[in-house]
């Protein structure tokens, strides 16, 4: 016979409590503040291993469970590990990194890497240098010596020019001829009684006098062509002498301006190459830097018609600046868009279309980080077009380039502008889940190479004593930090004890530090709506109990259903072939537990178990799985001599939904026997576990939502005594319920039994004896295994006279005769 006391899990079994008298404290604000992971020793050897590793290929994949707090966290612990390393005098700071004008390619801009705060200084320099230069270069133009020299080269040209000029005008009299001298050439026109005559005239000379004319005529406009090459000899040798009067001028003016920001910036060759050539640029184009009676040159003006900036080349853009740096920088970047990551080419419109130079060069978060670390999320990164090929790119190259996004998908853009590559070096930490992990490692062949460590994160820790106090460390850090009220014991016993039930162990805790968080902050709301000055144990149970109340009203809804029959389940009497199972409904935040009839029927056949729900394709791969091994442990029972000649259907009734998981294959088997036996199970208890071909009830998840579910529809109903719930055996360390499970076990109005194999879970059920093999191979009468050993034997000889036609009478002893 059965003994359900043996088998029944005493109430201090249901939830491992923690004593607040444990803790050496009264009130989190006696802690100091904790700033180091909670059990994570294999994470963080990964991370400190990854973060001290300098060599190519060795960033670092973070793997874990989203909601715990791993972002978060890694940044902190980066944060004081550079601290520390800084401290020690083993980090670098980042160089600053400046765009400048390419004076042999004005769209490949030059990229400076200077040490931490050069950047800034050479930009502030450069603004003085090109206002000085301005303000230098009018005031040289502008003085008397200037104008004098400028007068006496324009004066001693037109001199010369005049001889010339004359002496061409004698040559040409001598000849009989008129020179007229003009901007837009010479005319050269025939004397005739020494006045000058029009081509009228000339034509109505006869013929004679116009051949002798033209005759002398080709002989003066040689001479003509000879002082027009003298003439613009000289044009081009004032104009060259009035270019090295200008140059002269300027490097007057600007030689010691230049000099001195030269001296100043000793030590950076780059930003004295660029200088020179700076300085080469303003002495040729001297005059766009003039003024005239405080009005811009023609120059100047000129230039401005083809850029909006006229003096783009003294323009200097910082584009990192890590002048207020102390230590190697740490970027996250929420949304790793191609711009945001590496950086974007800004446009501004002109005259009718977008221009660009390198002042419009804005940095992303890989050009920020460079010289420290970049923390990325995989899925936001893998989410944006092009980021994931431009981050391994990256990392293999070591540089990074300024490129429109839309170049990638093969798309125009105006102006392109091809800006020098800056080299990066940084350590790339990306954050995903560890199935992303596994797939990138097996498809993505560069994977491995780029991020040769990882760092896993457990989403429990061990339930220890050090790790309790750990856990009010952390409280006390989240109460610091969101400037809340600090927890007393109880509340921290409280907090630990939501812990281990979230994970559902009583010998874990929960590492989702960011719910812990959420628990942290509400049950300091409760607090202060309790008038608190500190948040005691009863804040955080509030906090718990409203939080469900917030999101339970589907359970609501279904447990209102089953107590007014529209949901079909039964929690008193026996009935054959019909058992109450337990399932799960997971709605993201929240879960809860609700009673599922279940029911076999078993007839004459050869199909063995079928699943309805899995003929309907309501089940998914695991809950078939289950339904297979049903077949197996009934083979294994009970067909060992014959054949087993068995069909038999089972279903969840009003089960609309799909179903997935084996945890209900316990409860299947046990209405199939109960269907063979014809022993009708109790409907007072409701039962979850998954079964093996041996018939050992296995351990499932989600144990304590389904007791609660069960507990509660029968509380709903009426609590008649004996209700309860068989789970695995092997689920006890499972269990953290709630405390009203507790009391009503406690006062006797509610069960909980836990078995290890199908036998105890039929007795439980049946109230019959399971029965043991005997020698002989048979089962003590009256136990549930005769019972079904029995029918299968019946089953079997009627399917094996199935189908036969019937004996004639007398036909038996004619085949039994012998002949005489």
């Amino acid at each position: 016979m059965p003994e359900p006391e043996k088998l029944s899990v005493p109430p201090e079994e249901l939830r491992l409590a923690h004593d607040p008298a444990t803790f050496t404290f009264e009130c989190t604000d006696e802690l100091t503040p904790l700033s180091e992971f909670v059990g994570q020793d294999r994470a963080v050897r990964s991370l400190q291993f990854g973060l001290g590793l300098e060599k190519p290929g060795y960033n670092i994949f973070v793997t874990g469970l989203a909601g715990t707090g791993k972002a978060t966290a890694i940044l902190e612990y980066i944060q004081r590990t550079v601290e520390q390393r800084r401290q020690a005098g083993e980090l670098a700071l980042p160089s600053d990194w400046c765009y400048v004008y390419n004076f042999d390619d004005p769209d490949q801009p030059n990229a400076l890497r200077l040490t931490p705060g050069v950047g800034r200084r050479l930009r502030d320099q450069m603004e003085e240098l090109l206002g000085a230069v301005r303000s230098s270069v009018s005031r040289a133009f502008a003085s008397e010596d200037y104008e004098h020299r400028r007068h006496d080269i324009l004066e001693g040209g037109q001199q010369e020019a005049q001889r010339v000029m004359e002496h061409a005008q004698k040559e040409a009299e001598k000849a009989g001829f008129l020179l007229r001298f003009s901007p837009v050439g010479v005319a050269v026109l025939p004397l005739v009684g020494g006045k000058p005559i029009t081509a009228e005239q000339f034509a109505a000379l006869d013929a004679v006098q116009q051949k002798e004319i033209e005759g002398r005529q080709q002989r003066i406009m040689e001479a003509v062509a000879a002082a027009g090459e003298s003439l613009r000899a000289i044009e081009k040798d004032v104009t060259q002498r009035l270019r090295q009067l200008d140059r002269q001028v300027g490097e007057t003016a600007v030689t010691g301006l230049f000099d001195s920001v030269i001296e100043q910036n000793v030590g950076h060759e780059e930003v004295g190459d660029f200088l020179e050539h700076l300085r080469e640029f303003t002495l040729g184009n001297v005059e766009m830097f003039r003024e005239r009676n405080g009005a811009p040159s023609a120059a100047l003006a000129l230039a401005a018609t083809s850029q909006p900036d006229p003096f783009l080349a003294f323009r200097c853009n910082v584009f990192v600046d890590n002048s207020q740096a102390a230590g190697p920088p740490i970027v996250v970047e929420p949304n790793p868009t191609w711009t945001n990551l590496f950086g974007r080419i800004e446009r501004r419109a002109y005259l009718g279309t977008y221009v660009s130079d390198h002042t419009m060069l804005k940095p992303g978060a890989v050009q920020r980080a460079n010289g420290g670390y970049i923390i990325l999320n995989l899925v936001d990164v893998l989410m944006k077009p092009g980021a994931w090929d431009g981050l391994k790119r990256l990392i293999r190259t070591k540089e990074v380039r300024l490129e429109d996004p839309m170049e990638q998908y093969g798309l125009l853009s105006p102006q392109a502008l091809r800006p020098e590559a800056i080299s990066v070096d940084l350590k790339v930490v990306v954050t995903g889940e560890p199935l992303a992990y596994l797939l990138l490692s097996t498809y993505d062949e560069e994977f491995w190479e780029m991020f040769k460590v990882k760092a896993d994160f457990d989403v429990q820790i061990s339930r220890t004593a050090e790790n309790a106090i750990a856990y009010a460390g952390f409280i006390c850090a989240a109460c610091e930090r969101e400037k809340l009220r600090h927890f007393d014991r109880t509340a921290v016993a409280k907090v630990i004890e939501h812990s281990s039930r979230l994970v559902g162990d009583q010998e874990k805790l929960s590492a989702r530090f960011g719910q812990m968080r959420d628990l942290i902050v509400e049950s300091d709301y409760w607090a202060a709506q309790a008038g608190s000055a500190i948040v005691r144990g009863q804040d955080v149970e509030r906090a718990i109990g409203e939080k469900v109340y917030r999101l339970n009203l589907v359970e609501e809804r279904i447990r209102e259903m089953i107590t007014r029959g529209v949901i079909m389940v039964d929690v008193e009497g026996s009935v054959v072939g019909q058992v109450n199972g337990l399932v799960v409904l997971d709605f993201g935040e929240f879960s809860f537990g609700r009673p599922s009839r279940i029911t076999a029927r078993t007839y004459l056949g050869q199909k063995g178990v079928a699943s309805i729900d899995r003929e309907s394709q309501l089940t998914g791969h695991i809950h078939d799985k289950g339904v297979l091994i049903l077949s197996g442990y009934l083979g294994w029972k009970y067909a060992q001599e014959r054949p087993l000649s068995l069909s038999a259907s089972i279903s969840f009734e009003q089960a609309y939904e799909p179903v997935e998981g084996d945890s209900a294959s316990l409860a299947e088997l046990c209405a199939v026997l109960s269907s063979l036996a014809g022993a009708p199970i109790r409907q007072d208890l409701a039962m979850t576990g998954s079964v093996n071909q041996k018939g050992e009830v296995q351990p499932i998840g989600g144990v304590n939502q389904k007791i609660e579910g069960f507990h509660d529809v029968c509380r709903a109903v009426g609590f008649g005594g004996q209700q309860g719930v068989i789970m695995p055996g092997r689920n006890r360390k499972n269990l953290m319920l709630r405390d009203d499970v507790i009391e009503s076990v406690k006062a006797g109005r509610f069960h909980i039994y836990a078995v290890n194999s199908v036998d105890e879970a039929m007795e439980m059920l049946t109230g019959l004896p399971a029965g043991e093999r005997q020698p002989d191979g048979t089962y003590p009468e009256g136990s549930v295994n005769a019972l079904v050993d029995a029918r299968l034997r019946e089953m079997g000889e009627a399917m094996r006279h199935f189908g036969r036609p019937p004996k004639l009478e007398g036909e038996g002893e004619k085949e039994n005769e012998k002949p005489a």
